[in-house]
This record gives C-alpha cells, structure tokens and sequence, in this order.
C-alpha cells in the first residue's frame, strides 16, 4: 500500500534567515496526522541564507542526519567535532547522552540547502559519537546506494536503530527495483527532481509511505534525487 505525502501539504517555517519545509510535526507545525512514520521522526528540508544558521543548541537521544543538495553547512559540536559539509557528504550524529551544536552556512553569497532527518534510537543514553562519508554521484546514479545502516555495512554510516536509508539519482530511462524483506515499512522523500514509484508520479518534496510492499521500483526519473528509508513495521503513537 502507497499512501502519499504531498509536498504542498507540510508545514512551513519562514524566519527570514531560514525557510523550511516539514513533512512531519516540527517546531510551531503540529498535525496529530503527521507525527513520523515508524522511526522516522523528522523530515526537514531547509534553506539557510549566507552566513546564517542554527545557533548552539542541546540534543539527546535522537539519531539526526544531514544530506546537503546545494551549497555548504559547517557544522561544530560538543565533541570537539568541527567540518563542512557538501553535497554528496552525509552527516549523522548519535546525540545519546546529550551534546550541543550548532549548524551555520559558511558561504557569503551561497544558500544552503539541504535535508535534516532524525530517526529515533533502539537505545538511550549511548556515548555521543559523529560520523561522516562522501557518497560520489557515480555510486548513487541509477540505483539506490546504502548510506546508512544499523552495522555500518557496505561503507555506509552506523546508526543505533534497525534501518537502512538509501540514496539514488535517476534520468531518463535509469530504472531500480528495491527488494524489501519480509513485513517491513519503507518510506521514500524525492529531495529534487521527478520520478515514478511503482507507477506513481512523485515530484520534489512529495514523499510516500509505504507498507505491505515487497519490490519498489523506481524509474522515469527527471534529474531526480530519492532517499528510501527500510523501516521496522510499527505506526508512531498517535497523538490524538
């Protein structure tokens, strides 16, 4: 079953310095409807101005990742942790315990945009840690590239809680099917472009929820850019 989450249904944050856009409950945006999907509790697609960002700020007990699509973030943390990231690179940091961060767009004419996601952890009160990887356009053209995973494999990053995120570009006549195992969740995000899913039309910012599907199969892409979450099958606690 294939349930769509529009783009032009989330909600909005416009702070002049950010404007953001978010699938799921965030912030001041509250719909009891939309409060995650499995373990997946944040999609925020932010636009950072030049020389602005998110100052620092506390976490705890949330697995948060960034995927940059244009421009540079520069992230600094509690750990001693300090880099830039852009696109390609991906960012996930186990806040366990607590840590604070910040998160600034270091560029003086560029915006930043990218994605920051947050998928609730399997434990509580690990050891903070930060990890970052390069994930060449190459290794994502075509199919659907194992970024994240619970053991690391395959060169992705670790993350305390049994999922996979995959990245993929597709154009043209580039096709991929995803084959899940047995009784999972999957949820897909179009960060840029157009595709099909499963014959479906998803265009930028749509996203679709997924349950009691074993294959999905991507295609007529549109200089499209797809995360795929592979999802234990649970409903997040309804809020209403």
């Amino acid at each position: 079953m294939l349930e769509l989450r529009a783009a032009n249904a989330r909600g909005i944050a416009d702070l002049g310095w950010l404007y953001s856009l978010h699938t799921f409950s965030f912030g001041d945006y509250y719909d009891p409807d939309q409060m995650g999907f499995s373990d997946l509790r944040v999609i925020n697609e932010d636009r950072v101005q030049p020389v602005r960002g998110f100052g620092t700020h506390p976490h705890q007990d949330m697995e948060i990742f960034s995927y940059v699509l244009e421009g540079a973030l520069e992230h600094r943390d509690s750990m001693g942790t300090g880099s830039v990231i852009r696109p390609g690179d991906v960012q996930i940091m186990s806040a366990g315990s607590g840590i604070t961060h910040s998160e600034y767009n270091p560029s003086a004419y560029e915006l930043a945009h990218f994605l920051q996601i947050w998928i609730v952890p399997d434990r509580l009160r690990v050891t903070p840690r930060y990890q970052q990887r390069h994930f060449d356009a190459a290794e994502k053209r075509g199919c659907l590239r194992l970024i994240i995973s619970p053991s690391g494999e395959n060169e992705s990053l670790s993350v305390y809680q049994d999922v996979r995120v995959y990245a993929g570009l597709f154009d043209g006549a580039e096709q991929f099917t995803l084959h899940l195992p047995e009784n999972r969740y999957a949820y897909a995000h179009v960060a840029r472009g157009s595709l099909e899913l499963n014959g479906q039309y998803l265009s930028a910012g749509d996203g679709m929820r997924i349950r009691n599907e074993r294959e999905l199969r991507f295609d007529h892409g549109q200089a499209a850019e797809v995360l795929v979450f592979d999802l234990r099958p649970q409903e997040p606690p309804s809020e209403k």
